[in-house]
């Protein structure tokens, strides 16, 4: 097993000049599991290609364990890649599959038989290790392209969107499966994802990536808790968070008819006549009184346990969309109003020049 480090690592693609990584500086433990998220285009596919070798690496440095593998090949890194279409051999078993990169290392028919065995046990793919891929579903050829990876016992996986060409309810099952699996086998793991609930869920730590520069990296929780900024503060959580730019006011910001108190550093550390305060859709309170802002209900999307209000908000001069759970058994009508107040406490405060988060 090792860490991986990035240390200011950038990658410059031929005609251009803004880098597609931009120094990224990442310390990742030894056997954790580390998903890269953000929105297409953010940097996150290639600074796992730049871990490959697959990539040239412009600037700084890449290391795995002890040793600088900047400038070596794929071969001799020590990983195992997952890609996102299994690049699975249509002419080869399962089994061979399986052990190709045994068999092309020159290890022995019955060493690679074991291996495979033993891989495919884990897998639940032991029936399946004489078919040929074209003879399996999608969650199962992504299984194989799980067990190639781990009969070559890597010192790191790298899995590039393995799961996005699955259908949604495959792809809940089978994150668990990879998460489990991970901490069952303990190598360091390195997982690419535009999905955040997938970051989320599976994590050990989430790094947000935006225009090939890193946002935040922190656990799964704190990130949700306490964004660093309102990029990744609109971007983690689902539905998303609420962010309403209000006037500072004495004891807080105004909110609708509402004076809100927020922390006190917080406003005194802004330099705008403005803050934009986030506010996640389950930490409002309905308010029976006309307090707060005056929502118009649009959508109501009914889960059950609970559901989620889209409404729109008069916020100033303008039109502001809103989210609110509300309970299950309470369900607002349709072009009805609600007035909603932030829950005290349970609000975050960012520049709204600057982005970056102000409250503790």
């Amino acid at each position: 097993m090792a860490t991986v480090s990035f240390d200011k690592a950038t990658r410059i693609y031929p005609g251009t000049d803004k880098p597609a990584v931009d120094a990224l500086e990442i310390d990742i433990e030894d056997g954790e599991f580390l998903v890269l998220v953000g929105p297409s285009g953010c940097g996150k596919s290639t600074s796992l290609r730049m871990l490959a070798g697959l990539e040239d690496v412009n600037a700084g440095a890449i290391r795995i364990g002890d040793r600088d593998v900047t400038h070596l090949p794929p071969k001799d890194r020590d990983i195992a890649m997952v890609f996102q279409n299994y690049a699975l051999y249509p002419h080869m078993t399962v089994a061979d599959n399986m052990g190709f990169a045994l068999k092309i290392a020159g290890v022995n028919k019955a060493e690679i038989r074991q291996k495979v065995e033993e891989a495919a046990k884990i897998l639940d793919l032991t029936d399946y290790l004489d078919r040929k891929p074209k003879a399996l579903s999608g969650g199962q050829r992504q299984r194989v392209a799980m067990g190639r990876a781990i009969v070559r016992e890597p010192q790191v996986f790298l899995m590039d969107e393995p799961l996005s060409n699955l259908d949604a309810k495959l792809r809940v099952s089978t994150r668990t499966q990879i998460a489990s699996l991970q901490r069952r086998l303990g190598i360091t793991t390195v997982y690419v994802t535009h999905d955040q609930v997938e970051a989320m869920t599976m994590g050990d730590r989430v790094a947000v990536l935006k225009d090939g520069l890193l946002q935040q990296i922190d656990t799964p929780r704190n990130m949700y808790d306490r964004p660093a900024n309102l990029f990744v503060a609109g971007f983690i959580g689902s539905p998303a968070m609420n962010l309403v730019e209000v006037p500072i006011t004495d004891g807080g910001v105004k909110f609708g008819k509402s004076v809100v108190p927020v922390q006190r550093d917080a406003i005194a550390a802004a330099t705008d006549k403005t803050v934009t305060v986030g506010v996640r859709p389950e930490h409002f309170d309905v308010s029976d009184a006309e307090q707060g802002l005056a929502v118009t209900v649009n959508v109501v999307e009914e889960l059950g346990a609970d559901a989620y209000v889209y409404g729109t908000a008069k916020v100033g001069d303008d039109s502001k969309d809103l989210v609110v759970r509300v309970s299950g058994r309470d369900v607002p009508e349709k072009g009805s109003q609600l007035h909603i107040v932030p829950r005290s406490g349970e609000t975050h405060v960012f520049s709204t020049s600057t982005g970056a988060r102000l409250s503790d």
